[in-house]
């Protein structure tokens, strides 16, 4: 059976509640590296600090019934150097059906082709096979290995660093990019 296609939308004042209730809720925000517990308060001050910074880009999840099923952000964009810092939240109810394939891709589409960025990296917990497994299929390739660099029940653990460049072969983020691609491969075929 085929996935339910997601939409992305702005990340609104009224979505607050609910991504209040994911950054109560422990085991989502340890894959987040984040202190759980927040308070709405701290969480609308954040986003009224935020609303109009040029540096991060935040998105909700939609599914085709318009549910919402996560959230997705571009952080610390770096307009000079043209990279960004990339997360995802699956709420707990839907992991499973290919919403975070699908919305790393459009984010990565949107990085590259909108912004014009160069490279988007991500961190993850190495012990997070599943997710380790949905980047790579949307085009992350592993870069290196921070040890011990979050500390997450009561052990420090390890983080993979990942990344996918606008120039990279591993992935097409748009049908432009594809046509791209076609035409190196040809290329290289024939010298």
């Amino acid at each position: 059976m085929d996935a339910d296609r997601i939409h992305l939308r702005a990340l609104e004042k009224s979505d607050l509640a609910l991504v209040h209730r994911w950054n109560n809720n422990f085991s989502v925000m340890r894959y987040w590296f984040e202190e759980p517990y927040e308070s709405f308060v701290e969480l609308e001050e954040l986003y009224n600090k935020h609303i109009h910074d040029q540096s991060e880009r935040r998105f909700i999840i939609e599914n085709s019934d318009n549910n919402i099923v996560g959230l997705v952000e571009l952080l610390e964009i770096d307009y000079i150097h043209r990279n960004a810092e990339y997360t995802v939240l699956i709420d707990p109810n839907y992991q499973g059906r290919s919403y975070a394939l699908q919305a790393t891709e459009q984010v990565l589409g949107y990085a590259f082709n909108v912004l014009n960025l160069h490279k988007v990296y991500l961190l993850v917990d190495e012990r997070n096979e599943k997710a380790i497994h949905v980047y790579k299929k949307a085009g992350f390739i592993p870069e290196s290995v921070l040890i011990d660099e979050i500390f997450v029940e009561g052990a420090y653990r390890s983080v993979l660093r990942m990344y996918a460049l606008s120039s990279s072969n591993c992935n097409s983020f748009s049908d432009q990019d594809s046509l791209k691609q076609e035409k190196i491969k040809a290329a290289e075929a024939e010298s």
